[in-house]
């Protein structure tokens, strides 16, 4: 045969083999994706059985290992929803350990999960070990199995013990391609035990499930008894299923609401619920459906006994609808820009069912138009709405609404005059009438402004951007504080001075404002976010408990803090620090003296413990009470904790959250929810009496303050500003002791400055983060110097007002032995006064045989201190006591190879700090305190250091004179900082040795 007819027929032949291959997989069938549902009987929270057939082999199903070891077998049921053909199925084991590796199992395709019928394949698969751990276990059948389930039952495991685990399960079935839906936890609850119980209610199907697990989890009700409320919220030890503790929580219920009104008609509620006992006692406990049937008759005569709540007196129910934030973290679910659109300002009609008919809702402002501000003209209909107040007599309405429109790009800069995002992205105020007409808008701008309430001094709190700076914790979160205006927006001003972000103020009883502060100088980012407490124009500002509580003994947060009517007590939501404001529900009683753990607080929902601190879950949120025992409250039960302590986008949950009508025995009544959006601040349209409005010192005719200025771009203004007054009684009287034979000479005030640029990127580190702190970037302070203290302990002084200041108390030689890890301000012509340093916030004033000698004068002023810590500055303070006694001999140490001889040289600079910084802090230096939370009196800056101790006890020939010890201790004593500004181009001046103030006082 001729090549060329060779080559041809080879040719021929590669085509039809092509051609034929082409026909072949022409002619194979399409896989359609179909999603099933995964169940199993054991599982723990971040390996839920979804995550077996997820199509990543990176994430897994495995059975319960937190808290509970529960015994092999252990079962994966797939419902595939229809009955199809599968004909083997491939299994991959976990890749990073063998802990739950599967070895011998059984496996079913069944139309009847409770009753599968023989196996149609037992085996044993490969232990999952290298090089195995990369080849899946495959299973083909002998012949395809026809069935609606398929169920793999782990028989035992290559590890042995208790545990079952795979990362990725795969049915083979030639016309589908399966893949899990993602079902939360409570998810999988109720299709599992609906298939059990039937078709029933969901709400109290998913009661039932969550009382069953509380059952299971006693001891840890046990553990917390003591913090609870009421022992009838907790798991007793008489209850067997949720049926005991349904019926023993309505039980409570019924004869505390005799109490409250005991001449209402509740005898046929109570022959009923004896009834329903009578008959539930019958029904042996193992008989779950029976006994689900009454629980559900109880629930139901329960729902008729709550609505009969004389508290309930009120027709109509104003609450937002909103979506979560779209970043989990406590501050920036406040910025606009983290909001998605949707939702509005509702009001439930007819809210509790009276008279035979049903709840009504209805959109507030669905016909409303702004009258006013830039919005005018327009209907407030594209974006997001939060914190709505009603004012005291129940005819005006103020909420913040952001339009969700524009770009979302943040805004860097150090100009006060400026706001950081568009208009569109941020929250500004709204007033109306309580009908939705008069709709005006009150503030504007490119700062974030929410949280209005309503003052008796009819003025308006709110929370707003306008204070300038950031967080100090790693990002680029501007900081919002408490400020105040007229209701039209008028004569804007700074009640709070503080440097970190505060919440949500309220009311008291006695006409003060409430609100949640963030207060964490020289300490840890997570360990303060309680409640304060300051006058209606922003004096006295203190802490009202908690403020120095470590974070596994309390909730991370409190927020949305109301008081409670009659009563001196106020609710909160315990909520975590990495997470939005939802939480559990507290009691916090300022009566009972904090001990900086639970003492003044108890839990009103203790089935759920307090997210992120103690492992909790973002449940409840917006609490308003109507006594100590009920309360309005939003909940989500079907909320996971990974679902609200991620970060970012990541796992984002809208929220389902409906309205419900709670109570301290343990009960929830189910008010309203809409399916597709969360509800928000249920608020009762109902008059209440106005709080006292006690004299202000501070006039509302200051300067209006739009946003803050630098004082020192004011023209010299703060010599015009009227003084603070600072008095302490005794600063010897303190909760911790000084060191014996202490004598207190001076008290040293510093001056905090504001972060003013984001913390999550800052051009320099003003020095070493305090360790425990290591996520939170140092304070930069000014020395603005020393007052004397009295023989007897007493200070009367003066300060600048309008600035965040930090107290020391020094000794005879001049170092300080106590500092503060707290802040405060004063306002203009303020006067404060104290018992001591760090004295309970709530201890009467100290009696006193003479009148304290301090008091018996005018008030000192302070001495300035050394000019270089006014701004401070290490180049300016420190390096030239270093350059002139100590450089050139270190320098010629090092020469000859002396070991452990630090440069204290400029040169290297590294980490933008001069080499003898860099060298001095870690070893010789002041910078960790040694506890979290207070300072140790006496065991504190240059007393504490290295370096102190050398120079004291003589270092080779080094004679410093007084004014360079001076420059050295106090350094020390401001935690070993290098720079006194944030500022990119100030901190590179301040490392050329120049004087440069920051831009943010």
């Amino acid at each position: 045969m001729k090549p060329i007819y060779r080559i041809f027929i080879m040719w021929f032949v590669l085509f039809c083999s092509f051609f034929n291959q082409t026909e072949i997989q022409a002619a194979e069938p399409v896989k359609k994706n179909a999603e099933v549902i995964v169940l199993s009987d054991s599982y723990d929270d971040g390996f839920e059985p979804y995550r077996a057939m997820d199509g990543n082999k990176q994430t897994m199903w495995h059975s319960e290992w937190r808290t509970a070891t529960p015994v092999l077998p252990h079962t994966l049921v797939v419902d595939l929803q229809n009955a199809l053909e599968l004909k083997g199925f491939i299994v991959t084991s976990r890749n990073d350990n063998f802990n739950g590796d599967i070895k011998n199992y059984e496996v079913f395709v069944t139309d009847n999960a409770d009753v599968p019928g023989e196996p149609v394949a037992v085996g044993e698969f490969v232990k999952g070990d290298a090089p195995n751990k990369k080849t899946p276990n495959r299973v083909d059948f002998s012949e395809p199995k026809k069935g609606r389930y398929f169920i793999l039952k782990v028989l035992s495991g290559h590890s042995g013990g208790y545990y079952a685990s795979a990362a990725e399960l795969e049915l083979l079935c030639d016309s589908v391609t399966f893949k899990a839906k993602k079902i939360t936890k409570s998810e999988i609850e109720i299709e599992t035990l609906r298939k059990e119980l039937g078709d029933v209610d969901t709400e109290q199907l998913g009661e039932f499930l969550r009382l069953s697990q509380n059952i299971k989890e006693k001891t840890k009700f046990d553990k917390i008894a003591a913090e609870t409320f009421l022992f009838d919220s907790l798991i007793l030890d008489g209850d067997r299923d949720p049926v005991d503790v349904v019926l023993r929580r309505t039980t409570a219920l019924l004869a505390d609401l005799k109490t409250l009104n005991p001449v209402s008609d509740l005898n046929s509620y109570e022959k009923s619920l004896t009834v329903l006992k009578s008959e539930t006692d019958k029904i042996p406990v193992d008989q779950k459906k029976q006994r689900f049937e009454y629980f559900v008759k109880i629930c139901e005569l329960r729902r008729q006994i709550a609505f009969a709540n004389p508290l309930l007196n009120f027709n109509e129910l104003l609450f937002v609808k909103k979506h979560r934030g779209k970043f989990n973290h406590m501050c920036d679910q406040y910025y606009g820009v983290n909001l998605p659109s949707g939702g509005g300002i509702f009001v439930l009609s007819n809210p509790f069912g009276k008279d035979g008919k049903k709840p009504e809702i209805r959109n507030l402002l669905e016909n409303s138009v702004v009258q006013s501000g830039r919005l005018t003209g327009k209907k407030l209909v594209t974006g997001s709405f939060l914190a709505p107040d009603i004012s005291f007599n129940a005819r005006e309405l103020a909420f913040a609404y952001v339009e969700c429109e524009g770009d979302t790009a943040q805004r860097f800069h150090t100009d006060p005059s400026k706001g950081h995002w568009h208009e569109g992205r941020c929250f500004h105020i709204f007033t109306c009438n309580i009908d939705g007409s008069d709709l005006r808008q009150i503030t504007d701008g490119t700062w974030n402004d929410f949280d209005p309430c309503w003052l008796p001094n009819g003025r308006m709190a709110f929370i707003t951007e306008r204070r300038g700076g950031y967080l100090r914790c790693g990002r680029e979160c501007p900081t919002y504080t408490l400020f105040d205006m007229n209701p039209d927006g008028s004569q804007i001003r700074c009640l709070s001075y503080h440097e970190t972000n505060e919440w949500q103020p309220s009311v008291t009883h006695d006409g003060r404002i409430l609100y949640t502060r963030w207060d964490y100088p020289d300490r840890h980012g997570c360990t303060a976010h309680h409640p304060w407490i300051t006058t209606l124009d922003g004096r006295d500002s203190r802490h009202v408990h908690g403020n120095f509580s470590p974070r596994n003994k309390r909730a991370d947060m409190e927020l949305d803090c109301r008081m409670i009517p009659d009563s001196p007590k106020f609710v909160a939501t315990a909520a975590p620090h990495h997470g939005q404001a939802y939480g559990s529900l507290i009691l916090v009683d300022p009566q009972v003296e904090d001990d900086d753990a639970m003492a003044p607080v108890k839990r009103l929902t203790p089935e759920i413990a307090f997210p992120e601190s103690q492992g909790g879950t973002q449940v409840y949120g917006t609490p308003f009470p109507l006594s100590e025992k009920y309360y309005l409250a939003v909940a989500d039960f079907s909320i996971t904790a990974d679902q609200g302590a991620e970060w970012h986008n990541k796992n984002y949950a809208r929220g389902d959250y409906g309205i419900y009508l709670v109570d301290a025995f343990g009960n929830k009544e189910l008010i309203y929810r809409d399916p597709e959006i969360g509800c928000n601040s249920p608020i009762p349209i109902l008059p209440k009496p106005t709080p006292p409005a006690p004299p202000q010192q501070i006039s509302a005719d200051i300067e209006p303050q739009f946003y803050l200025d630098p004082l020192r771009d004011k023209n010299n203004l703060l010599p015009k500003l009227s003084q603070g007054t600072i008095s302490i009684v005794n600063v010897y009287q303190a909760l911790r002791p000084f060191p014996e034979g202490t004598k207190l000479k001076e008290l040293r005030v510093l001056q905090l400055i504001p972060m003013s640029v984001p913390s999550g990127r800052p051009p320099h580190e003003i020095g070493f983060r305090e360790p425990t702190s290591s996520d939170s970037v140092v304070l930069a302070r000014y020395v603005l110097g020393t007052v004397p203290i009295e023989d007897d302990g007493s200070v009367h002084f003066t300060v600048p007002p309008r600035r965040e200041l930090l107290l020391q108390v020094l000794d005879e030689n001049g170092l300080a032995v106590q500092s503060m890890r707290s802040s405060l301000y004063l306002h203009d012509g303020e006067m404060l006064s104290c018992n001591g340093c760090h004295e309970q916030k709530t201890s009467a004033s100290l009696r006193t045989a003479t009148i304290p000698k301090a008091f018996q004068r005018s008030p000192s002023l302070l001495k300035p201190d050394h000019p270089d810590a006014n701004p401070f500055s290490y180049p300016r303070l420190v390096q030239p006591v270093l350059d002139k006694n100590c450089v050139s001999c270190h320098a010629e140490e090092r020469v000859k190879g002396t070991a452990n001889v630090p440069n204290l040289a400029k040169d290297p600079i590294k980490n933008k700090w001069y080499a003898s910084f860099n060298e001095l802090v870690p070893k010789y230096g002041f910078y960790s305190y040694g506890e979290p939370l207070r300072t140790m009196p006496g065991k504190f800056g240059a007393r504490n250091s290295k370096l102190y101790e050398i120079l004291k006890n003589g270092h080779y020939d080094v004679k410093l004179t007084s004014e360079e010890m001076h420059r050295l201790t106090l350094w020390l004593d401001c935690v070993s900082i290098f720079y006194g500004v944030y500022e990119k181009e100030g901190g590179e001046a301040q490392l050329r040795g120049e004087i440069v103030y920051p831009t943010l006082e």
